[in-house]
C-alpha cells in the first residue's frame, strides 16, 4: 500500500466535523478501495477551544487557513469554509496554486470562480473535486461528468433546495402560509436567519449554473440563470395545482431550445405522476435527459452533515485512487461559452392568478388582452377563497375575485405583455400570480 493521501481540513462546521468522524469510523474500508490511506493531518478552524465532538490528537492546527493550505504537511485540502469570495476563494486558490488537489462543498464560489479555479487546477497539474457542492449526498455531478459522457445531455432539472421544497411540502399538506412555514423551517434548523438566498432561489440557481457547465461542456455562467424565488406562493395557489393535477416545486431547469441554452430557477406546476413531484420534505431530486440513455432521475439528501460528507469522501477516494479528471468533464480551454436564451422567449403553459375586479367588462376586457397575444386559454376558473364565501355567500361584496387562466403553450413574452395591458386597464386590483407549468 503507498503512502497516505494526506489531507488537511478547512472548515470544522457540521460538514467538518462530519467528515472527519467519517475518515476515522471507516479508514481501513476507505484505505483498501483507494489502494492508499486517508489520513487527516491538519486542520483550520475559527475556534480552536470550541467543543466539536471529535479528538483532534496527532492533527496539526492551523489558524490560518492559507497557511495550512500552502503547508507541505497535506497533499489535499478540503475547503467547507464556504462563501463566494474571501477566505475560502483564497485558500482555494493557494493550495491549486502550490498542485495540491481540493475538494470543495463550496457551490457559490463555483458559481462565481469556478472556471478560473478549474483552469489554475489545470496549469498546477491538479485536481478541483465539487460532488458535495451539489445536491448534497447525490452523485449527480459525477453522474453528468462520468456516467453520461457518451450521451448529449438535452436537459437537466431538479429540486435543489430542500429549504424550499420543505416550505411548499408544509404549505400543500397542511394549508399553511408561506410566512407560518418559513417561521417553522426556521425554528427547526432548515432555514437560516436571513433566508433570502434559499427562498429567493439564489442557492437553486448557483447549483443550475455548475449543472449547465456540466451538462451542456460549457463554461460556469451564473449570470445566466434567470431566478425566482417562493415568496409569492399562497395557499390557493397549491389548492388550485392539485385540483388541476399539479404540484408547485421550486425547480431549477437547464435545456437546450432552438434560440439557445435556458437556465432558469422558478415555482413550477409540475403534474403529479412525475417521479419528481413525490418528493417531499428536504429531501432533493435531479432529473436528467440524453439522447442515449433516455431519463434518470436521482433522488436523496440534499443537505446535512452525513450527506454532504459522503459526497466529499467520494472526492477524495478518487483523488487517493490515482483518478484525476476534468472538474467539468473537458478541459478548459474546450469549455464553450454558452449562447443564453432570453427569458421572453421561453415557451410553455402558464397558470395564470388574477384578483380581478367585480365591475361589468372586466372579465371581457381580461379575454381580449390575452387573445390580442393569441394566448389559448385551456381553462378559466373562478374561485372565492373560503373565508369569502363564508363572509359573503352570495357573491355580492364588489371585493376582487380570484380568476385562474391556464393557457395552452404560449411564449412569456406574450404573457408579459397581456399581463401588463391588463394591469393598465385597471381590470386587476393586485399584481398578477404566474407560475410556468411543465408538461413533458
Amino acid at each position: 500500500m503507498t503512502a497516505p493521501l494526506r489531507v488537511g481540513i478547512l472548515g470544522l462546521g457540521t460538514v467538518g466535523a462530519a467528515v472527519y468522524q467519517a475518515l476515522l469510523r471507516h479508514t481501513s474500508s476507505i484505505a483498501n478501495r483507494s489502494g492508499r490511506p486517508v489520513t487527516v493531518t491538519a486542520v483550520s478552524a475559527r475556534d480552536k477551544i470550541r467543543d466539536r465532538g471529535i479528538d483532534l490528537t496527532g492533527v496539526a492546527w492551523f489558524d490560518d487557513p492559507l497557511a495550512l493550505a500552502a503547508s507541505d504537511t497535506v497533499d489535499c485540502v478540503v475547503e467547507l469554509i464556504g462563501g463566494a469570495d474571501g477566505m475560502a476563494k483564497s485558500a482555494v486558490e493557494a493550495a491549486l496554486a502550490k498542485g495540491k488537489h481540493v475538494v470543495t462543498a463550496n457551490k457559490a464560489l463555483l458559481a462565481k470562480h469556478g472556471s478560473s479555479l478549474v483552469a489554475l487546477a489545470e496549469k498546477h497539474n491538479a485536481t478541483l473535486n465539487f460532488e458535495a457542492a451539489v445536491a448534497g449526498g447525490i452523485p449527480i455531478v459525477k453522474t453528468l461528468r462520468e456516467s453520461l459522457a457518451g450521451n448529449q445531455v438535452t436537459r437537466v432539472s431538479g429540486i435543489l433546495n430542500g429549504t424550499c421544497n420543505y416550505i411548499l411540502s408544509r404549505m400543500e399538506l397542511e394549508g399553511l402560509t408561506f410566512d407560518a412555514c418559513l417561521a417553522d423551517a426556521q425554528r427547526l434548523g432548515y432555514a437560516e436567519a436571513d433566508p433570502t438566498f434559499d427562498v429567493g432561489g439564489f442557492d437553486t440557481a448557483h447549483k443550475l449554473s455548475i449543472l449547465a457547465s456540466l451538462a451542456f461542456g460549457a463554461e460556469i455562467d451564473a449570470d445566466a440563470v434567470y431566478v425566482e424565488g417562493i415568496a409569492s406562493i399562497t395557499p390557493l395557489d397549491l389548492i388550485m395545482a392539485d385540483e388541476l393535477g399539479y404540484r408547485i416545486k421550486l425547480l431549477g431547469v437547464a435545456e437546450r431550445t432552438q434560440t439557445g441554452i435556458e437556465q432558469r430557477v422558478h415555482p413550477t406546476m409540475v403534474p403529479k405522476s412525475w417521479a419528481i413531484a413525490q418528493v417531499m420534505g428536504v429531501t432533493n431530486a435531479v432529473n436528467v435527459a440524453a439522447d442515449i440513455v433516455g431519463e434518470l432521475t436521482l433522488v436523496g439528501p440534499g443537505a446535512g452533515g452525513n450527506a454532504t460528507a459522503s459526497s466529499v469522501l467520494s472526492d477524495l477516494v478518487d483523488i487517493a485512487r490515482g483518478i484525476i479528471l476534468p472538474p467539468l468533464g473537458m478541459a478548459s480551454s474546450a469549455l464553450a461559452v454558452l449562447e443564453r436564451a432570453p427569458m421572453q422567449r421561453h415557451e410553455g403553459g402558464y397558470y395564470i392568478r388574477l384578483a380581478a375586479r367585480d365591475r361589468p367588462g372586466a372579465a371581457a376586457g381580461i379575454a381580449t388582452r390575452m387573445a390580442e397575444q393569441a394566448i389559448s386559454l385551456e381553462s378559466i376558473v373562478q374561485k372565492r377563497p373560503p373565508a369569502s364565501r363564508a363572509a359573503d355567500p352570495a357573491g355580492k361584496s364588489g371585493a376582487p375575485v380570484p380568476v385562474v387562466l391556464i393557457t395552452y403553450a404560449t411564449t412569456e413574452e406574450a404573457i408579459r405583455k397581456a399581463l401588463d395591458a391588463m394591469i393598465a386597464d385597471g381590470h386587476i386590483a393586485e399584481p398578477p400570480q404566474l407560475i410556468r407549468i411543465e408538461r413533458g
